[in-house]
């Protein structure tokens, strides 16, 4: 019953903490919509039309996490695959158009038994927050540690204080420096990506980069030793791998 309430506890909190973060900018379109009706001589349109559209990304972002998020977690289950991590973050590049070039470090065949546009969602996650902070430098790195794959993505921004760093796992958290550079965010992608790194058997843990920045490192079972890590739990992979 104790399990059941904190449970019921969690639900309740996320559900009102989503809301807020709704009305918060469902709220803020209003105030410029209204401003704009009441002094209509007074009202740049393309000026408006500009902070609307922003307004509705945030809303566009917020509602994308929610929806990720109800997947994971009631989505019907989906089937993992053999993953070549060198090969996911190549694709995952060749797809993007970054602000700063991404070096790469990429040990080669390195797989582990994962829901492939799982792992792509938390490595776009990663990116997108190193995009974001990184001042010159991006970096993602695939090695070996043991019987573990790592997946490292590194910045040279301002960096996470280590009083932080599980903090910013929490839904809706976003710390100053990511609201001073972007106002669209949700503050839900790194807690997503920390899910989906569970729901693999695995880990992901910030710290500190060789730059000074921030280091994402995400911690997944080799391929053939996934398997004996969800028995080790007392579950099949297949059901660490439902959403």
């Amino acid at each position: 019953m104790r399990e059941l309430k904190r449970e019921l506890q969690k639900k309740r909190r996320f559900a009102s903490d989503a809301s807020h973060e709704l009305r918060t900018a469902v709220a803020g379109l209003r105030a410029e919509l209204e401003e704009a009706w009441l002094h209509p001589d007074e009202t740049d349109l393309g000026d408006l039309l500009a902070r609307a559209l922003r307004a509705m990304d945030r809303l566009d972002a917020v509602l994308t996490d929610l929806r990720a998020l109800a997947e994971m977690e009631a989505g019907p289950p989906m089937k993992p695959q053999r993953v070549d991590l060198a090969e996911l973050v190549r694709d995952e590049i060749a797809r993007r158009n970054d602000r700063i070039a991404v070096q790469l470090r990429l040990e080669p065949g390195v797989t582990v038994q994962a829901v492939p546009i799982r792992i792509g969602r938390v490595l776009t996650n990663l990116l997108d927050n190193a995009q974001r902070h990184g001042r010159h430098v991006v970096e993602v790195r695939v090695s070996r540690d043991g019987d573990h794959a790592e997946l490292t993505v590194a910045d040279d921004g301002e960096g996470v204080a280590e009083s932080e760093r599980e903090r910013i796992f929490q839904r809706f958290t976003r710390l100053e420096a990511a609201r001073r550079l972007d106002h669209a965010g949700t503050g839900l992608g790194l807690a997503i990506a920390r899910d989906i790194a569970r729901a693999h058997i695995g880990s992901l843990h910030a710290g500190e980069s060789e730059t000074g920045g921030a280091s994402f490192v995400l911690r997944l079972p080799l391929a053939g030793s996934a398997a004996l890590a969800g028995r080790r739990r007392g579950r099949s992979l297949r059901e660490a791998m439902d959403p």
